[in-house]
């Protein structure tokens, strides 16, 4: 059973869970997006019900760390949200994100409409025909199944900790390319 937590959706949002490594990193980074509504760090496609972090790091429950995004489709589109996600996370390494190892790391998309899912689809699709990564592209696109936000504390992780090192060492330059390569797409 889906917990709802404080995660209400209004009529004019659309909600997509990503699964991108560490969600301390990926979290910052979309904070950070025009026409990003909420942001909620949490676990995801897994087995159990209410898994804890001990839990989903032993790499066991079949659970993946996602940030769940509520977005306004007519501020930014599926596709610009999907576009950031590739620049911000490597979509070629299996069970991984750099020094971050197991199944909970896996790069996903956990989509929660069929237009979502197709345009994943064409993104991956059209990314793979232009070669633009060294290797194949092994991020699942599943719809969005027993999701479960994370413990308060891992909540604006990044916004709360800027001087912890792995903040520093490793989401803080994923904030800086998010801001480099989209400008445009930056909150005020």
């Amino acid at each position: 059973m889906e917990e709802t937590s404080n995660f209400d959706k209004p009529a004019a949002s659309e909600t997509i869970a990503l699964g991108g490594g560490c969600f301390w990193c990926t979290e910052a980074v979309f904070k950070e997006v025009r026409g990003v509504t909420d942001v909620e760090s949490g676990y995801s496609n897994g087995q159990s019900a209410r898994p804890t972090y001990e839990q989903v790091c032993t790499g066991r429950t079949g659970y993946v760390e996602v940030v769940r995004l509520q977005y306004d489709p007519a501020v930014i589109s599926t596709r610009q949200i999907l576009e950031i996600f590739f620049v911000v996370h490597d979509p070629t390494q299996l069970n991984r994100q750099g020094n971050d190892v197991g199944t909970q790391y896996r790069s996903g998309i956990y989509f929660t409409t069929p237009l979502q899912e197709q345009v994943a689809k064409t993104l991956i699709a059209e990314a793979s025909r232009d070669a633009l990564y060294d290797g194949p592209i092994v991020t699942e696109v599943v719809p969005l199944a027993s999701y479960w936000p994370a413990e308060d504390y891992h909540q604006d992780f990044f916004e709360n900790n800027p001087t912890q090192g792995y903040c520093m060492a490793v989401a803080a330059p994923k904030v800086g390319k998010f801001r480099k390569t989209f400008k445009e797409l930056a909150k005020g």
